[in-house]
This record gives C-alpha cells, sequence and structure tokens, in this order.
C-alpha cells in the first residue's frame, strides 16, 4: 500500500511529462503497467495485472471547450485543455494504482483499496512538492547567491539564475527518478504510447508489429510543452517589479496560469509551422523523451494498442467514427 502510494505521488509530479495536454484526435498518457488513450469524447486506461490479464476502464469524455465556449478563446483554451488533461491524468493513475494496490494485498483476507481520503492527501502532497521544489527552492537559492555575491544581486540576475535554477532541478529530479526501475516501466509505456500514436496517425493497420517500427519520441508529448513553460518562465519572471522575497514568490504563483495558456498557444503554432524559428520550440523537449520515454516490449505495446482500441470503440458510440484498424 505504502509502496503504491509513494509511486502515484511520483507519477503525479511526472504528469505534466507522461501526458498529451493538446485537444487532438488521438493522445494518451503511461500510468502504473498500462496506458490511458483518449479519442476526441472518450478514452480508456488498460492495466496489465501480473497475471496476465488486462483490465480496463473507459468512459466518455466531452471536450472542455464544448462544455465552456469561454475556453476557445486564446490562452484560455490552453488553460482548459490542460486543467481536463491534468484531472484525467489523475483519474487514469487512480485506476491503475487501485490495480497496483489490490495486486499487492492479493491472498490478503482483506484486500486493501484506494480510499478517497488517500487521494487526497497525495494530492495535497504532490502539489505543495511541486511549489516548494520549483518554486521556492529555486528562488531561495537565487536570493541567497544574490545577497553573498554583491555582483549577482540585482534584480534581472537573481530572476534567471532562480529560472536556470529550476531548470537544473527539474532535470535532476528526473533523472534521479528515471534510475528506479518501477519509473523505467512507465517510461518504457509512455514509449508504448508514442509509438501507437504514430503508428495510427500513419495510416496504417495498427498492430504492435507497425508500431515498434517508430521511434518514440513525440513532438506533442508533454515534455516539449512543459520545457516551453520553464523557457518561457525565465523569460517572464524577470519582469516582475518586486525586490521582496515573499512579492517574487507569491508573482510566480500567480503568473503560473498565464505562462501555461502563452506556453499552450506556442505549441499550438509550433505544431501548425514545423519550419523555421517556431520549430525549435519543441527541440528541447524531444531531447528530453530520451529519458522518459524507454523502447517497450510487445506486452507493453499491446497494452497500448488495447487502450486505443477501447477508446475508439466508445467514440463509435459517441457518434465518432471508428477509424481503427
Amino acid at each position: 500500500m505504502i509502496r503504491s502510494l509513494a509511486r502515484l505521488s511520483a507519477h503525479i509530479q511526472m504528469l505534466p511529462i507522461l501526458e498529451s495536454g493538446e485537444e487532438t484526435l488521438v493522445g494518451g498518457q503511461a500510468v502504473m503497467e498500462g496506458v490511458m488513450m483518449r479519442s476526441p469524447h472518450s478514452y480508456c486506461v488498460a492495466v496489465r495485472k501480473s497475471s496476465g490479464e488486462i483490465v480496463t476502464e473507459e468512459n466518455p469524455l466531452a471536450r472542455v471547450s464544448e462544455k465552456y465556449p469561454a475556453f476557445k478563446l486564446p490562452v484560455l483554451r490552453g488553460l482548459g485543455t490542460l486543467g481536463q488533461a491534468m484531472w484525467l491524468g489523475i483519474k487514469a493513475l487512480q485506476f491503475s494504482t487501485h490495480v497496483m494496490i489490490q495486486e499487492e494485498t492479493k491472498g490478503e483476507e482483506k484486500p486493501a483499496e484506494l480510499k478517497p481520503w488517500m487521494m487526497w492527501v497525495t494530492l495535497g502532497f504532490s502539489l505543495l512538492f511541486f511549489l516548494f521544489m520549483y518554486k521556492f527552492v529555486p528562488l531561495l537559492l537565487a536570493t541567497e547567491i544574490g545577497r553573498t555575491f554583491p555582483s549577482m544581486h540585482g534584480r534581472l540576475t537573481v530572476n534567471l539564475m532562480d529560472g536556470v535554477l529550476r531548470l537544473v532541478i527539474f532535470l535532476s529530479f528526473l533523472f534521479v527518478l528515471s534510475m528506479m526501475k518501477d519509473i523505467r516501466r512507465t517510461f518504457e509505456y509512455h514509449g508504448a504510447e508514442h509509438k501507437v500514436v504514430f503508428n495510427y496517425e500513419s495510416g496504417q493497420p495498427v498492430t504492435v508489429e507497425n508500431a515498434q517500427k517508430f521511434v518514440t519520441f513525440h513532438p506533442r508529448c508533454g515534455t516539449s510543452f512543459l520545457m516551453v513553460v520553464m523557457i518561457l518562465a525565465i523569460l517572464v519572471y524577470p519582469l516582475l517589479p518586486f525586490d521582496g522575497f515573499l512579492a517574487k514568490f507569491l508573482g510566480r504563483i500567480a503568473l503560473l496560469p498565464l505562462i501555461l495558456g502563452v506556453s499552450y498557444e506556442l505549441i499550438r503554432f509550433a505544431a501548425k509551422h514545423q519550419q523555421g524559428l517556431m520549430a525549435i520550440l519543441t527541440t528541447p523537449g524531444l531531447w528530453l523523451q530520451r529519458v522518459t520515454t524507454k523502447p517497450p516490449s510487445d506486452d507493453q505495446t499491446a497494452i497500448a494498442i488495447h487502450a486505443l482500441q477501447g477508446a475508439m470503440e466508445l467514440e463509435k458510440t459517441q457518434g465518432g467514427e471508428l477509424v481503427i484498424a
């Protein structure tokens, strides 16, 4: 139980990396021992038990922009899409964690289950960890460096150091996590998800054999989006007219929704204009996917296909066209 909750907390921290935050025809996310795939109006989570049995959860899912027209506006549409993606990602992780807890306590007189309060506590801890690790710590370190070295005490210098330190902390944390066996398996499922999406988008029949021919690096991955967010934050935070630590800290939190919305628009624009300077936006994320995606086994790729088929079958009942082979 404790191990599963710890894995859930780690996966929540990586949620922006593992999921696609765009309104696309097909996208997905790696979960514990499985994959979640979504179509325009449906999603399916497929998880493989230790026995080899595949368990799924699928539900219809309306686009947030269809339910709330305000989220069709620039910047706001990014916030709506990303908010829904995070919510769906947490639901998918909750399902896979529940399956893993059942696996761990299998054979016991009273198998454990993931209770709502456990999920809320884990979410609360993950949010506080995020604010502490990526907002408080880098700003504190940059401020202390500025005090120690007068030549680096300027507002611009401190804010730039804060951004660079945030990026270093993030990359270091990600590298450490990637060394863990459980997380590496999740990165393999992440690679499986990308391969199957590439296979689907190619128009070829979606099979394990065909999917394995594709690379694991996908430009629409959340990893690319997160790198854009971090780079944009480095450019924006120095513009804050604050010198006090608390004011700068609160300013960073307040500006986060705007930075997320603008980053979404940049990624959206870059996706439609692959040539030129805008194409550079996705390049750091593609490099980083060498860490966050790993070559999957055939069984892992089959799970991603199973999830995609489940989502597309449900999409057909929602009025969508079944276009998967």
